[in-house]
């Protein structure tokens, strides 16, 4: 199983984002994440919200190894014909190292519903934004096909949907090529049975599909005997995603890079 960090982005610099990365691929972490979202829902005083995909541009020349995601675009956020040019682009900077997490955007009942209603867009139902993700991953792969000279990725970009419940684990077994959800989440396995049964439905099983989580950072994720790392192993989890706050502390990382290399010299002495 890959182990991943998510730099939360709320009131976080540029600068300490980059000291991080760096810190998060020289420790021997597999990937780097980071939200999208536009404005901080707890604070209107903070210095704001570094824009996701500016970031994980950027951060792409600034590291070499490390797999680079957004947990997850808000499909609301971008026209999906100039992201499908957006991620043909970013693979090109970062050498293939795109995971495109994609997804609904939060609901009405969510604070984040507000980013959206400040920039005048209004926030659809349930089914209505479940429906965009669909056209939106139907529209990006037609144009990396080679319709009409669109740029292509090379290779396309593995496409995550995150989701919290069996609406959107469905789709992203049935359209996507990967799914995404808490760790802790009660359902789970449930969950994970879902996507993987849409997967095969769908006549996809040729296809590799990731299941990927995410969680606060804490060690017991970082030690493979752990009662959390295990749980996750059952269900067949291949990237767990740790989230980390601002501020960044470098040293921080890389001690738990440390701890998560010596778990895996044990695994493989």
């Amino acid at each position: 199983m890959k182990t991943d960090l998510l730099l939360i982005p709320m009131s976080a610099r540029y600068r300490d984002m980059r000291a991080a990365a760096v810190a998060a691929e020289e420790s021997g972490f597999d990937g780097l994440w980071t939200w999208d979202h536009l404005r901080d829902p707890d604070t209107d005083s903070g210095p704001g919200v570094p824009e996701a995909w500016t970031v994980l541009t950027a951060l792409a020349e600034a590291t070499r190894r490390i797999m680079l995601g957004p947990l997850v675009l808000n499909v609301a956020n971008r026209h999906p014909g100039v992201l499908a040019n957006m991620a043909a682009t970013l693979q090109a900077i970062s050498g293939g190292r795109l995971l495109l997490g994609l997804g609904a955007g939060g609901n009405r009942r969510t604070p984040y519903a507000a980013e959206q209603q400040a920039i005048g867009q209004s926030v659809e139902r349930d089914e209505v934004r479940a429906r965009r993700v669909v056209e939106a991953i139907e529209l990006m792969r037609r144009l990396w096909s080679g319709h009409a000279g669109f740029l292509r990725p090379d290779p396309p970009p593995p496409i995550i949907v995150g989701g919290f419940g069996p609406r959107m684990a469905a789709i992203a077994g049935r359209h996507g090529d990967g799914f995404n959800t808490q760790a802790m989440h009660p359902r789970l396995a449930d969950l994970a049975k879902v996507t993987r049964d849409e997967h095969t439905a769908a006549g996809r099983d040729a296809s590799p599909f990731l299941l990927t989580v995410f969680a606060g950072l804490d060690e017991r994720w970082l030690v493979p005997d752990s009662r959390q790392r295990q749980s996750l192993e059952r269900v067949g989890v291949e990237r767990l995603i740790l989230l980390v706050e601002p501020p960044f502390d470098a040293q921080e990382i890389q001690r738990c890079g440390r701890l998560l290399g010596a778990a895996r010299s044990g695994q493989t002495s």
